[in-house]
């Protein structure tokens, strides 16, 4: 076992950083407003009572945003935990389905499934995660059943106090970090370089935002506003009528 570098981490961190916002920003230079319009709830809009043009726009595209940034993120903090173990206990990115992370450490070989949060999925994705770990040990364990394997579902924040799920251990925040790391303050470390040339960098982004909300509210006005009033019924029409 290795010793983290965090020097290393955090040159990591500053070099891929980048991406993450780069990538939300593609995700909106991309993005079409009916695509937007066709994937929202109008009577939910309706129900609010939101009457100005501008208004609806933004909510719309601080939705699409939110989820899409939660996403990219959580491919960031994957490639992260991956990098971090790797330096430390040799862990490699598995080739088994849904497996993220995989390693050994004290006698033990652990598949890791990273996700950001402990609230990241249903019933039925939390199965999934479920049958992908038991895949992934009648793989690991053909031609030797003595093999120890853990599968571990790995949260990169928020706290777990029951960890034993039977067929998985949840391991989250500060216990994830260090699980995967050696290092029990790194949860905290990872922090500082998380905001390498942010002001900077959501600067530009908040201009791109600018102009989409801007040319959205403008495209939205012409086709589904009369006399500068939303037009309701041609907007369920669009969303949820025959074609």
């Amino acid at each position: 076992m290795s010793q983290v570098n965090l020097n290393k981490v955090t040159e990591f961190v500053e070099a891929h950083i980048g991406e993450f916002h780069e990538r939300r920003a593609e995700s909106l230079r991309s993005l079409k407003l009916t695509q937007v319009l066709k994937r929202k709830n109008p009577y939910l809009f309706k129900a609010k009572n939101i009457g100005d043009a501008h208004d609806l726009v933004k909510v719309l595209l601080d939705a699409h945003l939110s989820s899409q940034e939660e996403t990219i993120f959580d491919e960031f903090l994957e490639q992260l935990a991956i990098f971090v173990c790797g330096s430390v206990f040799g862990g490699r990115k598995s080739s088994a389905e849904g497996i993220d992370l995989e390693f050994a450490r004290d006698g033990v070989l652990y598949i890791v499934s990273v996700k950001s949060g402990p609230n990241w999925g249903n019933s039925g994705q939390i199965k999934r995660m479920t049958d992908n770990f038991k895949q992934a040990k009648r793989i690991l364990r053909t031609g030797s059943n003595a093999l120890n394997v853990q599968a571990v579902n790995g949260c990169c924040y928020g706290r777990e106090n029951r960890p034993d799920k039977g067929d998985y251990l949840k391991i989250c925040g500060q216990a994830f970090w260090e699980f995967i790391s050696g290092d029990a303050g790194l949860f905290v470390d990872i922090i500082e370089p998380l905001g390498y040339r942010a002001k900077e960098r959501n600067e530009l982004f908040h201009l791109e935002y600018s102009r989409i909300l801007n040319l959205f509210t403008q495209e939205f006005m012409d086709d589904f506003c009369v006399d500068g009033m939303i037009d309701w019924d041609k907007l369920v029409r669009f969303n949820s009528g025959r074609k």
